[in-house]
């Protein structure tokens, strides 16, 4: 090269960066511009939803005030009424109908008023036609010896309703009861002007009473709760998602930051005008650039890319799948017997089809410690990846992190893969679709859509991707329950899968804990991992003796059941736990609902109306105990086999691990030991669950026949879940097991002596039916 053409060279250069940047200019001030738009539109979005925001809670504290209003003038009303002259020499007399009639005279909007006498056994007896919210909140205002506001539903819907002591002379004479229009509670809300993209609601524990705005946004709404004082009534309030600042920035900084940058881009626009005119560095520039022309020519052609010839791969043969491994509850087999990887992917496939159906697409996956479970869990995520659903596998997993990450990962769906407390060579899945937990015919409808293939398949596979979410759960406990003083329990896990999580919980809430077959081994090898059985407890039992400890908490393979036992090695059975965590939850939530099962103690419905509760029996299984809370907005539900399921502060599913830190919970805010309080539950004689082998393998057909033929006399006769008979002083149950083949008994009495004679008749009616029946009493 010559001096001249390096000369010439090192002189376009500075010209050639020059030219670009001016090329840039237009295009960075529309960057900028586009930039400040955004700032200032995000800035009057925030702008616009603090102001909303404002206006809610303004609104919010104007329904309070005015519901608070409303509902201390009829409590005042009552009082004074209650102390009229003439309603006193009722009282007095002992004319509780008298009574009722002065205390109705000119109210305004009454619609009934009694007084009860102050011993309500006629309502007791009653139930449940009487109405267990009327029950409630007579019991409440005996407890809190004042007037107690609630809404209960009774004459065909929702009804506001006042209580009393009804005093006379310093003693109780009755229980004053008022029902009133629910328009007085709900006045406050109506008058409000409430728009469609606000909500607000007046709440009594869980359930809505009225609601105004979106109904979409109420499942958001306690964030912005205020409780109206003197009640347990709340108004709630909710917004859409707000604005979120771009860059982190506030409304105000966003508007200040969009109007810098608006003039910076108003500067690069006058730049690049004012150098429009002197273009020759930029055509110079170009015209050392190769053309589209010469670029194309100086390109080698890419290599053709061959075409391979797809064969369709042959289709596999079809698999059987056996009707009987789907079960009332869940799906379980013996794998290598009615499960393997095949029945596994139509599962999935099946399962996938549905969430398809509902426009569903993401579900969270977990196995317990089975050995199994992974080949399983493989073939379960390629079914539903078929059906084009997007699979979160969080691996080794109790069941309750399945339900749980289906809340914390927003999917609503999840599958856990686990045998529960059965033998190491069942397997089977827990499946949730919307929310819901799968039972019944939802869970036969799966075998039908597979025997009639009905399976959808997506035109491209779903996602596959692992989380985990262990750290969140615990931490989401921790978050609510912390214990006041130290406790020092002993965790058996049975080599479940909860001897990850469970320890762990327990220690992150503030107890001292010993891990006790935490080790996961799906062999099971030191004992059966079902804590209901009592002969699976005595490891537990020895170990809480020999290091002193306050309490055994014991979980079942998955998780999902808890058992305990105290210093003294007595095993306290799980309705009287849940007496415990009833009347904890009744604390905050007067007059809520309470689930429990049919194979439930007879004392635990009157221990839940004492505390101010309605109780309800229902069918055993964790889903159909579920659908029943959802059904009722229960705060509260449990089961014989050691479910618990709490609504209040959790998620409403059963948890084995939060059940234990709740417990650890109460046990540790008294002075009393652990050992003590458990055993000042009310308690009669009772047995475990007798399990006896079904006739042919087929537990439900035997107890239909035991049904049809079986004559008791004197008792209350209840066929909801097999049959039950009450008598005044205990009961006995005969049911069939959803899991496993065989018939499930259970005998509770006050005394041994009834407990004998109830046992006999049973076992009568029992023989009766089959003579050859091997009964173990």
């Amino acid at each position: 090269m010559s001096q001249a053409d390096t000369d010439h060279a090192q002189t376009r250069r500075p010209q050639l960066s020059i030219g670009r940047l001016r090329v840039a200019l237009p295009l960075l001030a529309v960057a900028l511009a586009l930039l400040a738009l955004w700032l200032a539109y995000n800035g009057w979005r925030q702008w616009q939803d603090e102001s909303r925001s404002d206006a809610v809670l303004q609104s919010r504290d104007l329904a309070v005030q005015t519901t608070q209003r409303a509902l201390q003038q009829e409590t005042q009303r009552l009082r004074e009424r209650l102390a009229y002259p003439d309603a006193q020499s009722a009282l007095a007399a002992g004319n509780l109908s008298a009574a009722a009639t002065q205390l109705g005279l000119g109210w305004p909007q009454l619609e009934q008023a009694q007084v009860w006498p102050p011993d309500l056994q006629a309502a007791y007896r009653g139930l449940p036609q009487s109405g267990f919210g009327r029950l409630a909140v007579a019991e409440a205002a005996l407890v809190a010896n004042a007037p107690v506001v609630r809404i209960v539903k009774e004459a065909g819907g929702a009804r506001l309703v006042l209580a009393a002591p009804a005093r006379t002379g310093g003693r109780l004479a009755g229980i004053a009861y008022v029902r009133l229009p629910l328009a007085i509670a709900t006045g406050g809300l109506d008058a409000l002007n409430v728009g469609e993209t606000s909500y607000l609601a007046l709440r009594q524990g869980t359930y809505t009473v009225h609601e105004r705005g979106d109904p979409a946004l109420g499942t958001s709404a306690e964030a912005l709760a205020a409780k109206v004082p003197g009640t347990e009534l709340r108004i709630v309030a909710a917004l859409p998602d707000a604005a979120r600042g771009v860059f982190g920035l506030g409304a105000t900084a966003a508007l200040i930051a969009a109007a810098v940058l608006a003039g910076l881009a108003l500067l690069a626009w006058v730049a690049w005008r004012r150098g429009s005119d002197d273009s020759t560095a930029v055509d110079n520039d170009t015209e050392a650039e190769p053309t589209l022309a010469q670029t194309m020519q100086q390109a080698p052609l890419p290599n053709p890319v061959p075409v391979v010839e797809v064969k369709e791969a042959p289709k596999a043969a079809p698999v059987k799948i056996d009707r009987g491994i789907f079960r009332a509850y869940d799906i379980r087999g013996v794998v290598g017997v009615s499960l393997d990887a095949g029945v596994a992917e139509l599962i999935g496939q099946a399962v996938g089809s549905l969430m398809v159906e509902k426009g569903l697409h993401d579900i969270v996956v977990g196995r317990d410690g089975r050995l199994s479970g992974p080949e399983l869990v493989t073939a379960l995520t390629q079914g539903l990846r078929k059906a084009g659903c997007n699979v979160i596998d969080i691996g080794l997993a109790p069941t309750p992190l399945v339900y749980f990450g289906t809340f914390h990962l927003r999917t609503g769906c999840g599958v856990a893969v686990t045998g529960s407390h059965n033998p190491p060579d069942y397997n089977g899945f827990k499946i949730v679709v919307g929310g819901e937990t799968l039972s019944g015919d939802a869970i036969l409808a799966l075998h039908t859509r597979i025997a009639e293939d009905r399976l959808h398949q997506a035109a491209t596979p779903g996602t596959l991707s692992q989380r985990e979410i262990g750290d969140d759960y615990v931490a989401r406990i921790a978050d609510d329950v912390q214990i006041d003083r130290r406790l020092r329990v002993v965790v058996d896990a049975g080599n479940g899968v909860a001897g990850l999580l469970g320890p762990r919980v327990l220690e992150a809430v503030g107890a001292d804990v010993t891990p006790l077959f935490c080790e996961i081994d799906g062999t099971f090898p030191n004992h059966h991992p079902d804590p209901s059985e009592a002969a699976n407890l005595q490891d537990l039992v020895r170990m809480v003796d020999r290091l002193d400890a306050d309490l055994g908490l014991a979980f079942d393979g998955d998780g999902d059941r808890l058992g305990v036992v105290t210093r003294d090695g007595e095993n306290i059975y799980a309705d009287r736990l849940l007496m415990l965590f009833a009347a904890d939850v009744l604390e905050r939530n007067p007059g809520a609902m309470i689930v429990y099962d049919v194979k439930s103690t007879g004392r635990l419905a009157g221990h839940i109306l004492r505390h101010g509760g309605s109780p309800l029996m229902w069918k055993t299984g964790h889903s159909l105990i579920k659908a029943k809370m959802r059904e009722t907005g229960a705060e509260l539900a449990g089961e014989m086999s050691g479910h618990f399921f709490f609504a209040e502060r959790w998620y409403g599913f059963d948890d084995g691990i939060y059940a234990a830190a709740r417990l650890l919970e109460i046990l540790a805010a008294r002075p009393e030991s652990p050992s003590e309080q458990l055993k000042a539950l009310p308690k009669g004689m009772s047995t475990a669950e007798i399990k006896v082998d079904a006739p042919n393998g087929d537990p439900h057909a035997f107890v239909e026949h035991f049904r049809a033929m079986a004559k008791f006399e004197g008792g209350r006769l209840s066929t909801i879940d097999g049959l039950r008979m009450d008598w005044n002083d205990g009961w006995g149950l005969v049911r069939a097991s959803n899991t496993t083949p065989v018939i499930v008994l259970r005998f509770d009495a006050d005394s041994a002596e009834a407990l004998a004679r109830i046992q006999d008749a049973f076992r009568a009616q029992l023989l009766a039916s089959k003579p050859d029946l091997v009964l173990p009493f």
